[in-house]
């Protein structure tokens, strides 16, 4: 039943805000323009009250979840494109229809490494869409192909490519006209109009890429650290170059050394540090097929490579971070001395090499279903760095809530063996990405961390939407967001699902 004024009140309820609190407040929204109000404002100007009052009985009224990585699910798969448009556009209405049973609103389609040819397609067919009955999908997060050999996962070895030409080779792949316009965001409320990438992943240390990250940065594109085997300088040289996210940490990265933290040291990254020494390094050996840091990963071995099949997660063996191994491998100890060690007079003699640069830790994503990362690695970089997590699913098209257990097709006349939450290839012990639901990793965290439910819904959407500048929009209960709203008993398990102020999902 619809309200005769248009005004909705949903009452008794506790409403989590953007500082992770949870307060017990109406919230006032105007289903036909499926925005939130501002009660008072709304109740002075238009001097009535909301015709239908909605009691939630004690539970959670949050903002709608952001999947910003998520692969596929409901068996279709992001990646994968037969030729047929019409067949493709049905699978993306089903996951986005479907997924509100998960509490997500809102989700960004992620595709891995492709064919070169066939991302104009895809990117056609991934533009944004939304339907009165389906969450809103936001544009495209293109994993790959710029990404680090060593650290690839399940993408194709042959489709991996340098970016020899810096940003030409991105608009080449991708098409300059999809990549996302600082001026052409989803806030626009215009559905229809030019958008493509939201979110690029890629490895900072393969030839060509990091000249790339700040004009991508300043065009509205959030650039990813993800794949990538970049040392301590390398991905602090990154995000002093407009980085703002890492993909799914502790994943397909150096693993944590107290000498050279890596890609994961960045969420402990001293802003005082960081912006007083602009990094000095010297160029790593690179094989310019792939991008490949000769002197950290050797050739690998037949087993090594079918080890190498897992998405998030693969098994190739990185070399410990050591100043020694810096060192050998051409890296910041090669000949230059740390700012840390130069003396008073060295900094006056270097200063005209050292940039002031404002510096920010960038959001990092984790999949929190106790197998991709160990709930103690978990609360680990939630101590850290609180405010720029975001929980991911980097699901399957496995994914579905109510699957059972056993063997399933993937792609590529590969197959999964699902057990639970955990996701095999068939006839290996090789992770192979995750078919955990959003809701289930805002419960997980709850419980591997001890941080509040409140602080746990944040990671889902208020975070997520600000990563990606779409705050006023998404991701929180401000007046003239979007009514995009999950209803959530006190565990964190979804009860209904509105999407523009309207209800298109309750559970039974």
């Amino acid at each position: 039943m619809s309200s005769s004024n248009g005004l909705i009140c949903f009452t008794n309820c506790l409403l989590p805000l953007e500082d992770g609190s949870l307060v017990e407040r109406d919230l006032w929204i105007d289903e036909r323009r499926g925005v939130i109000l501002d009660a008072q404002k709304t109740f002075f100007l238009r001097k009535e009250r909301p015709a239908k009052v909605i009691d939630l009985d004690g539970n959670i009224l949050s903002p709608g979840f952001l999947d910003i990585q998520i692969n596929g699910a409901y068996g279709f798969d992001f990646s994968v494109y037969e030729g047929d448009d019409e067949a493709y556009s049905s699978g993306l209405k089903t996951v986005a229809e479907k997924i509100v049973e998960t509490g997500v609103t809102s989700l960004l389609p992620t595709t891995i490494t492709q064919e070169k040819t066939l991302y104009p397609k895809l990117l056609e067919l991934l533009r944004p869409y939304s339907s009165p009955n389906s969450a809103t999908l936001l544009g495209w997060h293109a994993e790959g192909p710029f990404i680090q050999y060593a650290k690839r996962g399940a993408h194709a070895p042959s489709f991996l490519q340098p970016a020899s030409n810096g940003l030409e080779s991105f608009k080449e792949v991708y098409g300059a006209e999809n990549l996302a316009d600082a001026e052409d965001w989803l806030m626009t409320g215009d559905h229809e109009r030019g958008l493509g990438v939201r979110v690029i992943t890629a490895a900072p240390e393969v030839e060509g890429v990091m000249s790339t990250i700040t004009p991508l940065s300043k065009s509205g594109v959030v650039f990813s650290i993800g794949h990538s085997l970049a040392s301590s300088a390398k991905a602090l040289e990154a995000v002093q170059r407009g980085a703002r996210l890492i993909t799914h940490l502790f994943n397909a990265m150096p693993q944590l050394h107290h000498r050279d933290p890596a890609i994961i040291g960045l969420l402990g990254a001293s802003p005082h540090l960081a912006t007083s020494f602009h990094p000095i390094t010297a160029k790593t050996p690179i094989d310019t097929r792939f991008g490949h840091e000769l002197s950290r990963a050797p050739p690998l071995s037949a087993a090594k490579q079918l080890a190498a099949a897992a998405e998030a997660l693969d098994e190739v063996d990185t070399p410990l971070m050591s100043p020694e191994h810096h060192a050998a491998a051409g890296g910041p100890l090669s000949g230059v001395a740390s700012p840390l060690s130069l003396g008073h007079e060295d900094l006056l003699a270097k200063r005209e090499h050292l940039t002031p640069r404002p510096f920010q830790r960038p959001y990092y994503e984790m999949i929190v279903d106790g197998i991709h990362s160990h709930p103690n690695s978990v609360r680990l970089a939630y101590t850290a760095f609180p405010e720029g997590c975001i929980l991911i699913t980097d699901a399957m098209k496995i994914l579905d809530p109510n699957l059972k257990d056993g063997v399933h097709e993937w792609r590529d006349g590969k197959r999964f063996v699902k057990e639970g939450d955990r996701l095999y290839l068939e006839g290996t012990d090789t992770l192979a990405g995750s078919v955990v639901t959003l809701d289930k990793c805002v419960r997980n965290f709850v419980r591997f961390t001890g941080c509040s439910l409140g602080d746990s819904i944040k990671c889902a959407t208020y975070n997520p939407a600000k990563c990606l500048g779409i705050e006023n929009r998404k991701g929180t209960l401000r007046a003239g967001a979007d009514a995009d709203l999950v209803v959530l008993d006190r565990l964190g398990h979804p009860l209904q699902t509105w999407v523009g102020g309207r209800q298109v999902w309750a559970k039974q």
